[in-house]
C-alpha cells in the first residue's frame, strides 16, 4: 500500500523545505532570500554566467532569475555585462559586497549541512550525495514520457485524472488534506 509518509518525494521533500526554512532564517537579518543566496553561491562557485546557466544552476525560473538579478543589481551585489561577441547575451557577476555578503553567508550553509549530516561518516555523506545527484539524473527519463503523453492530449502523469467510460478523462476531484 502506497504511503504517502514513507514514499521517496514525500521524504525528500521534507528535507529539503525543513533545511530551506531554516536557512532562511538563519539569512534574514542579511536582507537575502533563498533565491538571492543561490545565486550568490552560483556566482561566487562558477564565476560570471549566463542568465539561462544562472538559473540552471539555481533552480529559479528564468523569468523569476531575471527579476531577481535586478533586485540584487539593486542592492549592488551583482553586475549586468553584455557578453564579447553576443551582445544579445548578458553575463551575471558578483560584486565585490556580494561576494562579501556570500562569505559571510556560506559559513551558516556550511553549519546547517553539517548538523543535517551529524550522524554520518564522510563516506556516507559522499554516497548520499552520489545517490541524489544519480536520482535527479534518472528524472530525466520522465520528459520524453510527458513529451508523449502532452502531445496525445492526455494527462502527463497517471493518476492526475481519472478515465470515463468512453476514454476522456476529467480531473480528480480533491478533497481536504489530500496531497498533491
Amino acid at each position: 500500500m502506497y504511503r504517502l509518509n514513507e514514499s521517496f518525494p514525500y521524504v525528500l521533500n521534507r528535507v529539503g523545505v525543513r533545511m530551506g526554512e531554516l536557512f532562511v532564517r538563519r539569512i534574514e537579518p542579511y536582507g537575502v532570500t533563498l533565491p538571492m543566496y543561490r545565486v550568490l553561491a552560483a556566482l561566487r562557485e562558477a564565476g560570471g554566467q549566463r542568465l539561462g546557466d544562472l538559473a540552471a544552476m539555481t533552480t529559479v525560473e528564468l523569468s523569476t532569475l531575471s527579476r531577481l538579478v535586478g533586485e540584487m543589481k539593486r542592492k549592488g551585489l551583482v553586475s549586468r555585462r553584455r557578453c564579447e561577441g553576443n551582445g544579445r547575451t548578458v553575463a551575471i557577476s558578483l560584486t565585490t559586497k556580494g561576494r562579501t555578503l556570500c562569505e559571510e553567508l556560506m559559513p551558516i550553509a556550511r553549519h546547517l549541512e553539517e548538523v543535517a549530516v551529524r550522524d554520518f561518516t564522510p563516506d556516507d555523506v559522499a554516497r548520499i550525495k552520489a545517490v541524489l545527484t544519480a536520482v535527479y539524473s534518472n528524472l530525466n527519463a520522465i520528459e520524453p514520457e510527458i513529451e508523449v503523453l502532452r502531445d496525445q492530449g492526455r494527462p502527463a502523469l497517471r493518476g492526475t485524472a481519472t478515465e470515463r467510460r468512453d476514454g476522456t478523462s476529467r480531473p480528480r476531484k480533491r478533497t481536504v488534506g489530500s496531497a498533491s
